[in-house]
């Protein structure tokens, strides 16, 4: 690709409510980048999205955003059916991206997108932004430090109750087996299992259980699966979506002492050796992917650095997560 100049131009596909404050502002206040222009299929709604944040220009079609010669950097914050799609379009006409996750629906639409960003030699980043915030970096130290040994072993409990718009059967895409056959699962469960490789390394092996129980929508509501990294630390995961309760809890073992701390609760990590508790608060910023988003501009402007979610690394996730749901 040609010479990277600053500032790099940023449009959006898909303004919807993840860009309201996790993450548009994020591309306006970081230093070296401009956010110039929004889509959403709805004019009057990308027009207002424009008006409230001060972005220059909106459209209501994607290609028109892709193919804008004032844009430099597409951030594709669409439903991850469309992804392959838009990511495809902005490889081929050379642009950076930005991809939500889950990367794609399959590790083989995955595949397709990664392929093409190196056939046409374009970075391409993946919004797992764990890999970036203070919290879960703080948990990567004390594993690296080995605080708790040699780790041996990691579990994680997500449950959550249906909420209203389950109970009600209305259509929404997280739910749709076609856009994410997983369900829940896809939205959520792919945050952590990117985290736990980002801790530990690939995995090399996973396999799993998952079904939908309570028959509210077309997608999987009941999952359980195993892993096991290539270093031999293993892994088991229930995520649960038709609980009474609402559980997110990860531990990882090790043999000297374990963590505890939940993957989406803002509660307290909590580090235990030899029955010693300590505890450490560590709050998200305001704009939750700005330091994810910062470390796109580091990778792009500094040769020395590297971005920890690129394309890679994010389509190993989804290798993971079609081997749990046996796509």
């Amino acid at each position: 690709m040609n010479a990277i100049k600053q500032p790099i131009r940023w449009g959006i596909i898909g303004c919807g409510e993840v860009t309201e404050v996790k993450s548009g502002p994020a591309y306006q206040l970081t230093e070296g980048f401009e956010l110039v222009a929004v889509m959403r299929r709805t004019e009057a709604k990308a027009k207002d999205y424009a008006q409230r944040h001060q972005v220059p220009k909106y459209t209501s079609h994607a290609e028109e955003l892709i193919h804008d010669p004032e844009i430099d950097a597409v951030y594709i914050a669409t439903p991850p059916d469309t992804h392959k799609h838009f990511g495809i379009q902005v490889a081929e006409v050379g642009k950076i991206a930005c991809i939500e996750k889950p990367l794609a629906p399959s590790y083989a639409d995955s595949l397709a997108i990664v392929n093409a960003f190196k056939q046409n030699g374009i970075p391409l980043f993946v919004a797992y932004y764990r890999r970036s915030l203070p919290r879960f970096l703080k948990i990567k130290e004390w594993i690296e430090s080995k605080k708790i040994g040699e780790v041996r072993h990691l579990e994680w409990q997500l449950c959550k109750p249906p909420n209203a718009i389950d109970l009600s059967k209305r259509y929404q895409w997280r739910t749709d087996a076609v856009i994410a056959p997983g369900g829940y699962f896809d939205d959520l469960a792919s945050h952590g299992l990117d985290f736990f490789t980002y801790l530990f390394g690939s995995v090399i092996h996973a396999s799993g259980i998952s079904l939908n129980q309570q028959k509210l929508y077309s997608a999987k509501d009941a999952v359980t699966g195993v892993w096991q990294h290539h270093n031999g630390i293993t892994g088991m995961g229930n995520w649960n979506f038709g609980s009474a309760n609402a559980v997110d809890k990860v531990q990882i073992f090790g043999s000297k002492g374990r963590i505890e701390f939940s993957v989406f609760e803002e509660n307290s990590l909590l580090l235990e050796i030899k029955g010693r508790i300590e505890t450490v608060r560590i709050p998200h910023p305001k704009h939750v992917q700005q330091p994810y988003v910062e470390h796109i501009r580091d990778h792009l402007f500094d040769p020395n650095k590297t971005h920890p979610s690129l394309g890679d690394s994010a389509l190993h996730t989804s290798w993971v997560m079609d081997q749990i749901l046996s796509i």
